[in-house]
């Protein structure tokens, strides 16, 4: 399989197979684009100020903010969909909502209720639907594409949140790494 870099075509790859590089100590050969790993941010933003929250996007150079939760919707101003797309926009982040990545009703019930281990099979059964592996699958194109994506929910706690299972199915079909944001709270902030 030839793998042509993203701003190139075959033949700018064999020339770049050709070139010699110096063996100095001090040199290192370019890695190919292709081979880069990429890091996905995923963030939560229970307890956060929209101040913090877009402060720590712009921190970690998000490009895409993609909102994994069923409902776009929030008690919290500012974090529901439309508003929240307005915000992140004003800071020239783009918003995307894949609303089947998102946990069903009674896996949000579980989670509000402690039990995320109920919550992780509940939304493991949603991720395995048609619907949520064709959102999975354009996510990784975007991601393949080279957009920094930041995966969107809102518990603040990666290890109780389905976003962390959203990014361990794309690390199955994108190598990358995931870096968890952590905005800070009104409480740090007072």
């Amino acid at each position: 399989m030839l793998i042509i870099p993203r701003n190139g075509s075959a033949a700018d790859l064999d020339t770049r197979r050709r070139i010699r590089y110096p063996s100095s100590a001090s040199t290192t050969r370019p890695e190919p684009e292709h081979t880069r790993m990429t890091t996905v941010a995923t963030i939560g933003y229970e307890g956060a100020t929209m101040q913090s929250f877009l402060a720590a996007l712009q921190a970690a150079d998000v490009e895409l903010l993609v909102d994994v939760r069923a409902v776009a919707s929030s008690r919290r101003p500012g974090f529901s969909k439309t508003k929240l797309s307005e915000n992140v926009r004003s800071v020239s982040i783009g918003y995307l909502h894949l609303r089947s990545l998102g946990t069903p009703s009674d896996g949000r019930a579980a989670a509000r209720a402690g039990r995320h281990d109920e919550m992780r099979v509940i939304f493991t059964e949603q991720l395995a639907t048609e619907q949520a592996q064709s959102e999975l699958e354009a996510l990784a194109d975007l991601v393949r594409g080279g957009r920094r994506v930041c995966l969107l929910c809102f518990e603040a706690d990666p290890a109780h949140c389905h976003r962390t299972l959203v990014a361990d199915a794309l690390q199955s079909l994108v190598p990358s790494e995931v870096r968890h944001l952590h905005p800070e709270s009104e409480e740090d902030e007072g």
